[in-house]
């Protein structure tokens, strides 16, 4: 009878599945003393869509594509309940000469509670990174063009994620807020503005820095995934992100206000103060009108190569509401991608 059970035993055993930790798994945590990474490679296309903006300059209905976009997630298992994390994330837009990090983030992640039956819930911080390099682009008589995809603000995340296990399907919903700092950190190329005159007098440099304010941000959303067998897995993913309205506070940059310079009033040209012209047009600044909400669907399927290695195909399908003054709308944003996942 004894090795009857035994043997009922060592069977149930051996079929059960033995799954490799999955880091497409929502509720993944490495470790202590694990690492892993997490390297995406994806192909965008866009069609931009009609705000004000993209009408000013021409691009309304305008194709943007192929825009690279390159991921990269870092993390390490400092105990089994404490995870230290980056992610990093590039894009190169040929179509709009625009190019540059769009996501910078280094931080901690802890699981608060877990129980047995799969129900899990961590908190994260960590800092934003929009700072690491200066927001940059042209301010013309159309709006402004960018030439990269930074901010120029430091900031912090905050957030938190609940989720449960049920056999081989998981379920996850986060929420987390962004705040960033307003600052200097901005180079803005006015040469082709309507300040262009001054300009050429020399009573105002071709580059300027503005001082920016600060915004909060948010974003939400729920993770699901199946793990078919002990190699093919599936996920699917909906996540709403919430862009503020950025706006400018004043000229950072030194100038003689003081100094008289030509200008136009009812059609005559009189001399008025150059601080006159620069806060006419800061005021029009003030609020740029240029947030938007973005509605992201996700699907992926994932195949274990090794215990170790992990090839991920996704693709992401953007619709997005966009204020006026915002040149991130667009009719259609669909990426295509390849994921590798690997883990030490």
């Amino acid at each position: 009878m004894k090795k009857t059970l035994k043997a009922a035993v060592a069977l149930s055993v051996l079929a059960a599945p033995a799954y490799a930790a999955n880091l497409e798994n929502p509720l993944y945590m490495p470790k202590q003393g694990a690492m892993y990474s997490k390297t995406s490679v994806g192909l965008m296309y866009k069609i931009a869509d009609d705000t004000t903006a993209m009408v000013n300059k021409g691009h309304d209905g305008a194709t943007e594509f192929p825009i690279w976009r390159l991921h990269e997630d870092l993390g390490y298992g400092i105990t089994d309940r404490l995870e230290a994390y980056a992610k990093v994330g590039y894009t190169h837009d040929g179509d709009i000469d625009r190019k540059g990090m769009h996501q910078g983030r280094v931080g901690l992640k802890y699981r608060a509670f877990e129980t047995t039956d799969g129900f899990a819930w961590d908190v994260y911080a960590d800092a934003h990174l929009g700072g690491v390099s200066p927001m940059s682009g042209s301010y013309g008589l159309n709006g402004f063009d960018y030439d990269n995809y930074s901010n120029g603000r430091w900031g912090f995340h905050a957030g938190t994620q609940v989720g449960k296990t049920w056999s081989k399907f998981t379920s996850a919903m986060f929420f987390e807020v962004l705040q960033t700092f307003g600052n200097d950190n901005n180079e803005i190329d006015i040469s082709k503005s309507q300040l262009a005159p001054y300009v050429a007098m020399g009573v105002l440099p071709d580059e300027i820095s503005v001082d920016l304010k600060s915004i909060t941000e948010f974003n939400a959303g729920l993770k699901t995934f199946y793990q078919i067998d002990d190699r093919w897995s599936v996920g699917a993913g909906f996540t709403f992100k919430h862009h503020e309205d950025n706006g400018v506070e004043g000229l950072a940059t030194s100038i003689n206000g003081d100094q008289l310079v030509p200008y136009v009033v009812g059609g005559a040209m009189v001399n008025v103060p150059l601080n006159t012209i620069v806060s006419a047009l800061e005021t029009q600044l003030e609020d740029m009108n240029d947030g938007f909400d973005e509605y992201i669907i996700s699907l992926s399927g994932s195949y274990q190569l090794t215990d170790a290695t992990q090839v991920s195909l996704y693709g992401e399908y953007t619709f997005d509401d966009a204020h006026n003054g915002s040149q991130n709308g667009t009719d259609v944003k669909a990426e295509l991608g390849v994921r590798v996942n690997v883990q030490f």
